[in-house]
């Protein structure tokens, strides 16, 4: 800058004022009037040249002198029509008094009219190019394929040999998203630049001025004169097309290789977003038509870009907001809070860009995907704690606010943490990976660039190595739109903390009501057991039965009792319907009495099938006291069906057994009968007390029940009570392993085996015992209970079957749901232990072998 002492270095490049060099680019000419565009004040060094002026000292000459009255009212018409410095007025193939041809720029600043002139080229229709451009990207619908599609576009018709869209990060680094280039060019896609590589004040100036050419970065200057005014002022070029460029810059041009450039604003929103930039490796001039064409277009792309960076943000927070309804929804499934956040962490991996999720709740800690060291948790979790103050909290540095944290840098350099309590204890986290360790350089490692006097420093792959090291330890930021989504998750949880508390409330409250009729169940059960027992044991056998049939009849009986019992206690999977009446009428059923069954395959759930099991055992039982099944004449009709919406109907009627009276007194069998199935289960019920026979209808809503094609087999293979097996003693070195959590049981598996000659037999209690065991052992048979409280006897029965080892399972429940697919062929036999069952299905375990 002549005039005046001026170094440039990297240290004062933020500094430069680079909106008032003092000079132009040499491709064209400037004067500077007075606010009426009458009188020149100054003027390029180049302009008397230029534009073929005989007088050379311009300083105060009035305009229509230089540039004839006819240009000059024009040009002061343009000025009129001007809606500011920002959008100076154009004139194009503009004649003087010699002939000579320009386009011509020109505005008003700061009470200044500042004139461009650029000798004229070929001339071409800016709104025909314009057009052109715009129309092949107009139907773009995403966002990476018109970020793509543009530069090749722009390239294919402004004809640069490198064209890049280069989009500035939150941190004011930028990125290199597109490209197209001649074929032996180094590539520089996906590559980060620092922050400085494009100083503050070039895109404030980049904001004022969408279009800016370099012509030459060769980097000669034409000055204006005089330099300053009579106040002392350097020009403002802040809106001049021609304004020179800063030394820094085309000392990075130059070591890039580059000669000519042109940059295109990308302005969404009022904020720079980034540039379309355009590099030529020889000098060139873009003629001012085609710059006002690429003007055109790129406000265009950005509102276009704007428009689908608008709709991908609204799709995002669509998708994030339908995977949280998908949340709120599975936790009406759910009654654990942290069995529910679990299950659902790779749903919250989709909510927004992240490396892992992992949830912290009462001390424990579940992770998915990638995630801090399990040691690192409890320390990151009291951190967040203090500086979160219960509120969504992020940061994309988390070294620089715990410490401890660079030791796992690389893989969780970014945190964000939704606080699920008040208090600061639990936490769900989304953890980001340090942000260059999944970066490369595109381009030929050993390419190599001209070192000018600044130093290596402004080439791009000196800039990307020092963009790498500022980002050490940091990952991608995160963003507005990902804090609203994280707010969003956080209410969204809250919420359903809230509704289990409710609901956790309002089960108490059921569960004490249940409670006290379990009670009064329990102690009505208990009587009609024994009631029942008393009668089994009491009822005259035919005469013609030995003592020892009458003993095993009994025995059959009492089994068919304790099964019915169980199933009504154990049932918590539901069942078949088939099963559940069989179980419940088989202790009362009289050979002489006729109980007929119709209906199909039914399926009830787990609520239905207790509460069903409760009704069909009071009727049962009612019946065997009162009723048909009390009677050598008596008959029961069982009916059932699934109507076309799916409710279940059941009839129950009684006939030929006694005189049928109403009870005297309601009491609680009573009670049950007419109120359990309306209460727990939304349904019908209705009993009428005929003289000639009891008769019920009960209805069941369908969501209690389904066909039983839909649930596959009610049952395992379980072994039927009472089954004949033939009398055989085991030969007398016969070993047994018993595995049986209750001492009680184990005995009288052990009494039993004792009866058929069985005297080695080994009794463990735990799965792991057993297998211990089995270290030293090798039994004959084994008989395993399938539930032991604690664990299963599963483990034992891999490694029975891997050793091949005959075994049966033994469960107390009315099926055998616990037993895996793969031991479908292995007998099941119930508790309490019928000897002749429990001998029978060993030996056929054991002929197997």
């Amino acid at each position: 800058m002549a005039g005046r002492a001026f170094s440039v270095d990297l240290t004062n490049c933020d500094r430069e004022p680079i909106h008032i060099p003092g000079s132009i680019q040499p491709h064209g000419c400037l004067l500077a009037c007075d606010v009426n565009a009458a009188v020149v004040l100054r003027h390029s060094r180049n302009a008397a040249d230029m534009l073929g002026l005989q007088k050379t000292e311009l300083v105060n000459a009035h305009l229509d002198d230089i540039l004839g009255a006819r240009v000059t009212h024009a040009l002061r018409n343009a000025l009129t029509t001007s809606s500011g410095a920002s959008r100076p007025s154009l004139l194009f193939d503009v004649a003087l008094a010699d002939g000579r041809r320009f386009d011509v720029a020109i505005h008003r600043y700061k009470a200044t009219v500042i004139i461009e002139f650029e000798p004229t080229q070929t001339v071409v229709s800016p709104l025909e190019l314009a057009r052109q451009l715009i129309s092949r990207i107009s139907d773009v619908t995403e966002v990476n394929k018109l970020i793509d599609k543009t530069s090749k576009l722009v390239r294919a018709l402004l004809g640069y040999d490198r064209v890049m869209i280069y989009r500035f990060e939150q941190d004011g680094a930028g990125k290199v998203v597109s490209e197209a280039k001649r074929a032996d060019l180094e590539s520089f896609l996906g590559q980060y630049f620092p922050a400085g590589d494009i100083p503050q004040q070039a895109r404030e100036l980049y904001l004022r001025n969408t279009i800016r050419i370099i012509s030459d970065a060769s980097g000669h200057r034409v000055p204006v004169v005089p330099e300053l005014d009579p106040s002392g002022e350097p020009l403002d070029l802040s809106f001049a097309h021609l304004r020179s460029v800063s030394p820094v810059h085309c000392e990075y041009l130059r070591n890039m290789g580059v000669a000519a450039s042109m940059s295109i604003s990308v302005i969404i929103d009022g904020r720079l977003w980034g540039l379309i930039a355009c590099h030529h490796y020889a000098p060139r001039v873009l003629p001012m038509a085609q710059r006002v064409s690429a003007e055109m277009f790129g406000e265009f792309f950005s509102l276009h870009l704007h428009v689908l960076k608008q709709k991908r943000k609204l799709e995002s927070a669509t998708a994030a907001r339908d995977a949280l309804d998908r949340f709120l929804q599975a936790a009406s499934h759910y009654a654990d809070i942290e069995s529910l956040l679990r299950d659902n962490l790779p749903d919250f991996m989709r909510l927004m860009p992240c490396n892992g999720v992992g949830l912290w709740m009462n001390g424990t800690w579940n992770g998915y995907g990638t995630t801090p060291p399990l040691d690192a948790l409890p320390e990151i979790t009291r951190f967040i704690g203090e500086v979160a103050e219960g509120k969504v909290w992020a940061t994309h540095a988390l070294s620089q606010r715990l410490p401890s944290a660079a030791d796992y840098h690389e893989i969780a350099s970014g945190i964000l943490a939704i606080p699920l309590s008040q208090t600061p204890r639990d936490y769900l986290f989304f953890f980001r990976k340090e942000f260059v360790q999944t970066l490369e350089w595109a381009g030929n490692p050993e390419k190599s660039y001209e070192t000018g006097p600044l130093g290596d420093r402004l080439t791009p792959r000196r800039s990307f190595a020092i963009w790498k090291e500022t980002v050490r330890h940091q990952s991608q930021p995160w963003t507005e739109a990902d804090r609203e989504i994280a707010e969003a998750a956080r209410i969204a949880t809250v919420e359903v903390v809230l509704r289990h508390n409710e609901m956790m409330a309002d089960e108490r409250n059921k569960a004490d009501v249940r409670q006290r009729m379990l009670n009064e169940e329990l102690n009505h059960r208990v009587k009609n057991i024994l009631a029942v027992i008393k009668s089994i044991v009491s009822h005259p056998s035919a005469e013609e039965l030995s003592l020892t049939d009458y003993v095993l009849t009994l025995k059959g009986r009492i089994q068919a009792l304790a099964f019915a019992h169980d199933q009504i206690v154990r049932s918590n999977n539901g069942g078949m319907l088939l099963d559940l009446i069989t179980a419940e009428l088989s202790p009362y059923q009289r050979h002489s009495a006729e109980v007929t069954l119709e209906g199909p395959a039914v399926w009830l759930d787990n609520r239905s099938f207790s509460v069903m099991a409760l009704v069909l055992h009071e009727l049962a039982t009612n019946a065997a006291k009162y009723g048909s099944l009390s009677s050598p004449n008596g008959k029961l009709l069982i009916r059932w069906s699934l109507d076309q919406d799916g409710d279940f109907a059941l009839s129950w009627s009684e006939s030929g057994g006694p005189e049928v009276k109403p009870p005297s007194r309601r009491g609680f069998g009573t009670a049950l009968i007419n109120r359990s199935i309306p209460y727990d289960l939304g349904g019908r019920s209705a009993v009428s007390y005929n003289p000639k026979g009891l008769h019920a209808e009960f209805v069941l809503p369908a969501r209690h029940v389904r066909n039983a094609a839909d649930s596959g087999p009610a049952s395992g293979n379980i072994l039927p009570m009472g089954i004949e097996i033939a009398h055989a003693a085991f030969a007398p070195d016969v070993e047994v392993l018993v595995v049986e959590d209750q001492m009680l049981i184990a005995m009288d598996v052990e009494n039993i085996l004792d009866t058929h000659g069985v005297t080695n037999v080994v009794i463990t209690s735990s799965s792991s015992e057993a297998l211990a065991k089995l270290n030293g052992l090798t039994p004959d048979v084994a008989v395993l209970d399938v539930n032991l409280g604690e664990g299963t006897s599963i483990p034992v029965a891999d490694e029975l079957s891997r050793r091949g080892i005959p075994f049966v399972f033994a469960t107390g429940y009315g099926d055998s749901a616990m037993i895996p697919a793969i031991f479908s062929d292995v007998p099941v036999v119930r508790k309490p232990y019928d000897g002749q069952v429990l001998v029978g299905a060993m030996r056929t375990v054991m002929a197997r072998t």
